[in-house]
C-alpha cells in the first residue's frame, strides 16, 4: 500500500501580502472568505487517515476552518529566517545585500543565524518519510491489498509545500526558487519513505 500525502496551503494572511520572512500572523478577512469558498472543493480532505497542520497560526486557523481537526507538527514549521524573520526581503537587502545574495546563492548558507535551505529542505522531507510509519505500514507481516492509498492531509506555508516537493522529485535545492505554490493550491505527493511521486489530480 502507498501513502498518498495531499500538501495544502494555508490561505493568505496580512504576512503574505507583505511578504515577510517566516511571519505568523492570523488569517486575515480575505484569508477567511477564500477558505468558505474553497471549502466544497477541499472538502474530500477530511477523510484522510491522518490530519496534520504546521504550528502557524494561518495554518491552524486554515485546517481548523475546513474542519480537518489536525495535530499540529514541529516539522512542517516554515524555514528558521533567524535575525530575519518577521522582515521583508527589501528591507534586509537595504542592510545586507551581501548576505542576501549568499543566501539566494548557496543552499547550505544561513547568514541570518537560522536553518539554511538545505537544512530546511531535509527537515521537511523527513517528516514525509516518516508517514508510512505513522500510519503503521512499516510493521512486518503479509502486505494487505487495498484499493486506495492510506491518506495524509497536511496545511502547511507554502514554503514548506516547495521543500517537500523539491524533495521528493529529489531536485537540486536551487530548484525550490522557481516554483511558485498560491494559498489553498495544493499538491499531491505519492509512495513511501525515500520513493516519492509528484502527482496531478482533478480532485483532490
Amino acid at each position: 500500500m502507498a501513502v498518498r500525502v495531499t500538501l495544502l496551503a494555508a490561505a493568505r494572511s496580512a504576512s503574505l501580502l507583505a511578504e515577510r520572512f517566516d511571519d505568523d500572523r492570523p488569517l486575515d478577512h480575505t484569508g477567511w472568505h477564500e477558505v468558505q469558498m474553497a471549502s466544497p472543493g477541499l472538502v474530500p480532505l477530511a477523510a484522510a487517515e491522518l490530519r496534520y497542520c504546521a504550528p502557524t497560526a494561518r495554518s491552524r486557523g486554515t485546517a481548523e476552518a475546513l474542519g480537518l481537526a489536525p495535530l499540529a507538527q514541529v516539522a512542517l514549521r516554515d524555514c528558521d529566517m533567524g535575525r530575519w524573520r518577521g522582515r521583508t526581503l527589501a528591507e534586509v537587502t537595504a542592510v545586507e545585500p551581501g548576505a542576501v545574495d549568499v543566501w539566494l546563492r548557496d543552499p547550505r548558507s544561513a547568514p541570518h543565524g537560522g536553518e539554511s535551505l538545505l537544512t530546511f529542505i531535509s527537515r521537511v522531507g523527513g517528516w514525509l518519510d516518516t508517514r508510512p510509519r505513522a500510519l503503521g505500514l512499516d510493521r512486518p507481516g503479509p502486505a494487505q491489498a487495498s484499493d486506495r492509498d492510506a491518506r495524509v492531509v497536511a496545511v502547511a506555508e507554502p514554503a514548506v509545500v516547495k521543500a517537500a516537493l523539491v524533495y521528493a522529485l529529489k531536485a537540486p535545492p536551487a530548484t525550490y526558487w522557481n516554483i511558485d505554490v498560491r494559498p489553498l493550491s495544493t499538491a499531491v505527493l505519492v509512495g513511501n519513505a525515500g520513493r516519492w511521486s509528484v502527482r496531478l489530480d482533478a480532485t483532490v
